[in-house]
């Protein structure tokens, strides 16, 4: 924990600056104050940030591009949930070189690791039984084809009878 002096001028009082402190927690020590449903979002936000989706809409279907350096298919998991809901999630690991001697250490490690997780909610005319994704040069493509249209009911014609 850390303490912060946060600066503010309150112009009805007189022209030297107020300065009240402000706590400032680290990132482990907020969330563990949080409830758990708040925990829960507060790292689900901060692992959405770390990956970039194009999301694009075609005449035929919706498509989800993400950008996923340096990782395996096997690492990466495209999912359904509740029905409708596509979650695209994995991890990034820190790559360990063969050939890196025990006393190697980093200068600076700016590369993101960890858990990754994006959550979209699919459309109503979406074909969830024929989603698919394909990974090629570290670009993830999901495509999720559209139904087409339904045809506009035709009158029903009714034979008149003669009596």
């Amino acid at each position: 924990m850390a303490l912060s002096p946060f600066f503010s001028r309150d112009s009805s009082l007189s022209a030297t600056p107020n300065f009240t402190w402000k706590i400032i927690l680290p990132g482990d020590e907020m969330l563990r104050m949080l409830d758990e449903p708040s925990r829960t979002f507060m790292k689900e936000s901060h692992a959405m940030a770390n990956t970039a989706v194009d999301v694009k809409e075609t005449p035929t279907a919706y498509q989800f591009v993400a950008d996923l350096p340096g990782l395996s298919r096997e690492e990466v998991k495209v999912q359904l949930e509740n029905g409708n809901t596509l979650v695209i999630s994995g991890e990034r690991h820190r790559e360990t070189k063969t050939g890196e001697a025990a006393g190697d250490k980093y200068h600076r490690i700016e590369r993101s690791t960890g858990k990754f997780m994006r959550r979209f909610t699919l459309p109503d005319n979406a074909e969830l039984d024929k989603i698919g994704a394909q990974c090629k040069d570290g670009v993830l493509t999901v495509t999720v084809p559209k139904m087409p249209p339904k045809e506009p009911e035709k009158p029903k014609v009714v034979d008149v009878q003669i009596n």
